[in-house]
């Protein structure tokens, strides 16, 4: 007698059936973050027509999702990120509610009409997204479920269920849950948004979300020497098929030697990179300035400065009333530590002014180098030294 074997048409070892599941939720992964959220999303990448396609159908067979629903939801989260708009934003509704009823927050939100056709512009409208995707979403995870089923047997069900809860909970609950709540932070970018593992391996990069938030429109998320983007080798090996085009990555800080003073490419690479410069600041500035006030410190307000290291760097629209009021004591016991805060607030305030022109801009740095070169505080005057010498351009 002929027939499906009881086992599935692809029989596998025990161990073989956690690997396909694995396998398969990876490749939904991988579609995720390269297609809806770098190509779609940010146009950060331009897909050639095999992976574009080839991804948005293995979504449609794996979570129903419909390309201009989920773009313009991210879109909006990004527009209106940790503010009452934001559609998922956990400093609104709770680490909890976002990361076990995300799918929910996205079903709500996708129902919003102004949302779809504020921030969805530019996606897929042809006749497969206006005949099959966008209409026949449960079609595509119901012949999952049945090819499933008939390569694996029985455990092919499992497996489905493992591919329908994995993109709703890695997605939709941990990157928008914990990756606005814990993890570490490269960058002081105006949100609460952190990477939640250097190595972004399981979630195929989404795991670098601070780095992400800090450049939105950059294809490649990782920032460190030690960070691993998963996503980004996936697209360098597109793109070396001549599958793929990297559109955008984050802007590069050169230094140029012999280039002493500050002029408009001064300008223009600090205010593009003003996170790293931001970053460079605390790292170099601050950070040393705190050290050595800590140093000359005795007794309570040794403490004081010890536990206000985080809030020295911390972006000061992320400061509630008691961590402003610990903040503000702590640089009432350290001249030092006032000046080069101060310094940092005003450095952060020249491109803050959107209206003001370059030569508004460059007036302003010219004048933050010259005051902090007087400053008499030696990591400020070295800082106020390095950066007479930024450029966009490669030396």
């Amino acid at each position: 007698m002929t027939g499906i074997p009881l086992n599935g048409l692809l029989p596998l070892p025990i161990w073989g059936y956690p690997l396909a599941a694995l396998a398969l939720t990876h490749i939904t992964i991988v579609a995720v973050t390269i297609y809806l959220h770098r190509h779609q999303a940010h146009r950060a990448v331009e897909l050639g027509f095999i992976p574009a396609h080839f991804l948005r159908a293995w979504l449609w067979f794996t979570t129903g999702m419909n390309t201009k629903e989920w773009t313009a939801i991210h879109r909006k989260h990004h527009a209106f990120v940790e503010q009452l708009e934001d559609p998922h934003s956990p400093q609104v509704r709770g680490l909890n509610k976002v990361l076990w009823e995300g799918v929910e927050l996205y079903r709500v939100e996708s129902l919003n009409p102004e949302t779809i056709k504020k921030f969805g512009h530019g996606t897929p409208n042809d006749w497969l997204e206006r005949n099959v995707y966008g209409v026949h979403r449960n079609v595509g995870i119901s012949l999952m479920l049945f090819v499933n089923v008939l390569l694996f047997g029985p455990l092919g069900l499992t497996i489905w269920a493992v591919q329908m809860a994995w993109i709703p909970f890695f997605a939709a609950g941990v990157i928008n849950g914990m990756g606005h709540s814990i993890g570490y932070r490269n960058f002081e970018s105006p949100d609460a948004s952190t990477n939640i593992f250097p190595w972004g391996l399981l979630i195929g990069g989404e795991e670098l979300h601070n780095n992400h938030h800090a450049f939105a429109s950059s294809a490649k998320f990782s920032a460190k020497w030690w960070e691993l983007d998963l996503g980004w080798i996936y697209i360098r090996v597109l793109e070396t098929l001549s599958l793929a085009k990297v559109k955008k990555i984050a802007p590069r800080l050169y230094r140029r030697t012999g280039k002493h003073g500050v002029d408009l490419d001064t300008v223009r690479a600090v205010i593009d990179n003003r996170l790293q410069v931001m970053a460079d600041y605390a790292r170099t500035v601050v950070s040393t300035v705190h050290r050595e006030e800590i140093q000359k410190a005795v007794g309570n307000t040794r403490e004081l400065l010890k536990s206000s290291r985080r809030l020295l760097h911390r972006e000061t629209s992320l400061l509630d009333d008691e961590a402003r009021r610990r903040l503000e004591a702590a640089l009432r016991q350290s001249r030092a530590l006032r000046d080069v805060y101060r310094f940092r607030l005003r450095l952060q305030a020249i491109w803050m002014e959107r209206t003001a022109t370059q030569e508004v801009l460059l007036e302003a740095l010219q004048e933050w180098c010259l005051e902090a070169q007087q400053s008499g505080v030696a990591a400020l005057v070295e800082f106020a030294g390095d950066i007479r010498g930024y450029s966009l351009q490669r030396p």
